[in-house]
């Protein structure tokens, strides 16, 4: 049994290490959240508490030498509506540099399935953006709430 959980941790942890291949363009797909419910419903047709939450969306450049270049950053409701298209023209990352995108606390149209879809290309081959985002909630007091959602690369559709 000692021996099974110990091939489980180094097969949990083998995917960790690996590198993403390298890429010359991708269309990520970014969940993020404009609120969150929680807590308990009250009554039969109650509905649970709102959270509303701001969302810092991080496009990192990963790459040491390579420049990309972030295409366009769609957001978009929990229905799939467009919302808004965060970026006016293409934007360049410098090689280990970040832009960053803001998401209101006060903008409550995105809904708890909310969605960036971020397009990105290079001139050549490289590692691809790290993109996430981190959700806050932040209160004086002891309040906090604070978790971070992560980009993930999608097909796009013919």
């Amino acid at each position: 049994m000692k021996n099974y959980m110990v091939a489980l941790l180094l097969w949990a942890l083998s995917g960790a290490a690996l590198a993403d291949e390298l890429s010359s363009g991708q269309t990520l797909y970014l969940p993020v959240y404009s609120h969150i419910w929680h807590g308990d419903r009250i009554g039969a047709e109650g509905a649970p508490l709102k959270i509303q939450l701001s969302a810092l969306v991080s496009l990192r450049n990963t790459s040491l030498k390579t420049p990309i270049r972030i295409i366009s950053a769609r957001y978009y409701n929990t229905e799939g509506r467009l919302l808004n298209e965060y970026l006016i023209k293409p934007a360049v990352i410098k090689p280990m540099g970040t832009i960053e995108l803001f998401v209101e606390r006060k903008e409550s149209e995105g809904g708890s399935g909310a969605n960036f879809v971020i397009q990105w290309d290079a001139a050549v081959a490289t590692n691809p953006p790290m993109v996430q985002a981190v959700h806050a909630e932040i209160r004086s007091g002891n309040h906090a709430l604070t978790f971070i959602t992560t980009g993930h690369p999608i097909q796009a559709d013919k």
